[in-house]
C-alpha cells in the first residue's frame, strides 16, 4: 500500500487518521474554492449565494467520509464555483437573468402604508415589519419611515423620513 494510500484509504471504511487527514486536506481544497468562487459568495445574504456554501459543504464532505471518490468530490466543488461564477458574471450583462437568478426587492410600506399584497408574497407579518424597521433604521413606528423594501437577500431596508 502507497504512503498515499495509507494516509488517505479509499472507500468508505476509513480509519479516523485516514478521516483526519482528508479532513485536513479537503479544508485547504475548500478554502482555495471559497477563494475562487468570491468574496460575494459569502458576503451575501441571497439564496442565489447561500446554494454554494450548501452545495459546496454538502459535496465536499462526501470526500471527507469516503462516502464519494475523494477527487470525484474536488471536481464537483469545482463545478459549482464555476457555476456560480459564471452566472454571476451574465448576471452583470443581463438583467433579466439577474433578475430570475438572484430575484428583486418589494416595497413593502410606502409613507407609513403596509402593502399587505407585498407582505403576503414575501411571507412576513406586520411584527417581522416593525422588528426590522427597528433594527435597520431605529425608528418606532412606520409613520416615520419613507419606504421599507425587502431586498432579494430577504433583509429589510428602510428609508428615513427626512426630519
Amino acid at each position: 500500500m502507497s504512503l498515499a494510500g495509507a494516509l488517505f484509504g479509499q472507500g468508505e471504511k476509513l480509519t479516523p487518521i485516514q478521516m483526519g487527514c482528508r479532513g485536513a486536506l479537503m479544508f485547504f481544497i475548500a478554502l482555495a474554492l471559497v477563494r475562487l468562487a468570491g468574496m460575494r459568495s459569502f458576503g451575501r445574504k441571497s439564496a442565489f449565494d447561500r446554494t454554494v456554501a450548501i452545495m459546496l459543504g454538502a459535496v465536499l464532505a462526501r470526500g471527507v467520509v469516503g462516502a464519494s471518490p475523494f477527487a470525484a468530490t474536488v471536481a464537483g466543488g469545482a463545478a459549482i464555483v464555476v457555476v456560480h461564477r459564471l452566472l454571476a458574471h451574465l448576471c452583470r450583462h443581463s438583467p433579466a437573468l439577474e433578475k430570475l437568478i438572484k430575484g428583486e426587492h418589494h416595497v413593502l410600506c410606502r409613507d407609513g402604508v403596509v402593502d399587505e399584497r407585498a407582505m403576503s408574497r414575501s411571507g412576513l407579518t406586520r411584527a417581522d415589519l416593525l422588528e426590522g424597521v427597528r433594527h435597520s433604521a431605529q425608528v418606532e413606528s412606520l409613520d416615520q419611515v419613507a419606504a421599507v423594501y425587502v431586498e432579494s437577500s430577504g433583509e429589510l431596508s428602510t428609508i428615513e423620513r427626512p426630519r
